[in-house]
C-alpha cells in the first residue's frame, strides 16, 4: 500500500510515557491503510527515543519529523497537514487511546455520508492509568452541533477525522489561540461546512488528574473574545450576549470548584494536625 487512504497527525511534546500506549492503538487498527505523521515539537523528554530504540516505530507507515524550535500545536498540525498523503486526515493525540474500529468505522461513514467534511466521534474520559471516569459532552447532527456557537461545538478534537482538501482549506489559526484551536476552527468554518458525530465511543480521551485554574479561565477568556469577534463581523450581535452569558456562568463554575478544592485541601491538611 504505497498510497495511504488515511493519514494520522500527531504533534507530540515530552509526551511522557504514555506515549507508547497512543501509537500502539493506531497500530491495533482493524483499517491498515494509513500513515501515522508524528511531529516532534522540539520535546526534551527524549521519550520519542526511547521508543524509537525499543523498535516499535519500526512500521513504514510511521513517519516522524522533528522541529528545529517549539512552533505550538496548531502550527505542527498544520505541518502535518502539508505532509499528509492520504484522502483523509485524522487526529491524535500523544496520550489518548484510538479504540480499533475507530479508523474503520469513521470511514465507512465519510464513504457514504460524502456531503460530510468533519467527522467526530463520542469519546469517553480516562485518568493516567487507564480507567474511564465519564465521557466527553457530544452531539451528532451538524445542525445540533451548531445551534449555540455562543457556547461550544461539542466535537471531542482528539476524535477529528475528514476530507484531506477540507482540512488544507481550513488550516489552522497561527499563531494558535490560548488552549482553543479546534474551537477557533468550527467557529471559523462552521456555516460553509458540514459535520457530523459519530454515536459510538472510538477513543478514550486522557484527563489530568489536577486542573490548572490559570489556563482554564485564560482558555475560556480566549474562547469568549473570539466569540465577540466573529459574531460582531457577522452581525449576530444577540449571540455576543449569549456568549457573556456563558462566558459568566463558566467563570462562576471554576471559582466555585476552586473554592471547593481549597476547602478540602485545607481540611485534609487540619486533619493530620
Amino acid at each position: 500500500m504505497n498510497q495511504p487512504l488515511i493519514s494520522i497527525g500527531m504533534p507530540i511534546y515530552n509526551p511522557g510515557q504514555l506515549l507508547r500506549e497512543a501509537i500502539q492503538s493506531i497500530l491495533n487498527q482493524t483499517h491498515q491503510n494509513w500513515e501515522l505523521l508524528i511531529v516532534d515539537d522540539d520535546s526534551t523528554d527524549r521519550e520519542l527515543e526511547n521508543i524509537e530504540a525499543s523498535g516499535l516505530l519500526n512500521d513504514s507507515r510511521i513517519k516522524i519529523y522533528k522541529n528545529e524550535q517549539n512552533i505550538g500545536l496548531a502550527a505542527s498540525l498544520n505541518k502535518c497537514i502539508e505532509l499528509a498523503k492520504g484522502e483523509y486526515f485524522a487526529r491524535m493525540d500523544q496520550d489518548d487511546i484510538s479504540l480499533p474500529n475507530r479508523l474503520e468505522a469513521q470511514l465507512a461513514f465519510l464513504t457514504s455520508h460524502p456531503q460530510v467534511d468533519l467527522l467526530a466521534t463520542r469519546v469517553n474520559t480516562i485518568n493516567f492509568k487507564g480507567k474511564v471516569v465519564g465521557k466527553l459532552p457530544f452531539a451528532i447532527t451538524h445542525e445540533d452541533l451548531c445551534a449555540k456557537p455562543w457556547r461550544s461545538f461539542y466535537m471531542p478534537h482528539p476524535s477529528w477525522m475528514g476530507k484531506m482538501e477540507w482540512f488544507k482549506q481550513h488550516l489552522y489559526k497561527v499563531p494558535q489561540s490560548y488552549y482553543s484551536e479546534d474551537f477557533e476552527l468550527l467557529l471559523r468554518s462552521h456555516s460553509t461546512s458540514r459535520f457530523y458525530c459519530l454515536n459510538s465511543v472510538l477513543l478514550h480521551y486522557r484527563i489530568k488528574n489536577k486542573i490548572n485554574y490559570v489556563n482554564t479561565l485564560k482558555a475560556y477568556k480566549t474562547i469568549f473574545k473570539l466569540q465577540i469577534c466573529y459574531f460582531f463581523k457577522t452581525k449576530k450581535l444577540w449571540f455576543i450576549v449569549l456568549a457573556g452569558t456563558c462566558f459568566l456562568s463558566r467563570l462562576l463554575n471554576i471559582s466555585l470548584l476552586f473554592i471547593r478544592q481549597s476547602i478540602l485541601q485545607i481540611k485534609q491538611k487540619i486533619s493530620r494536625i
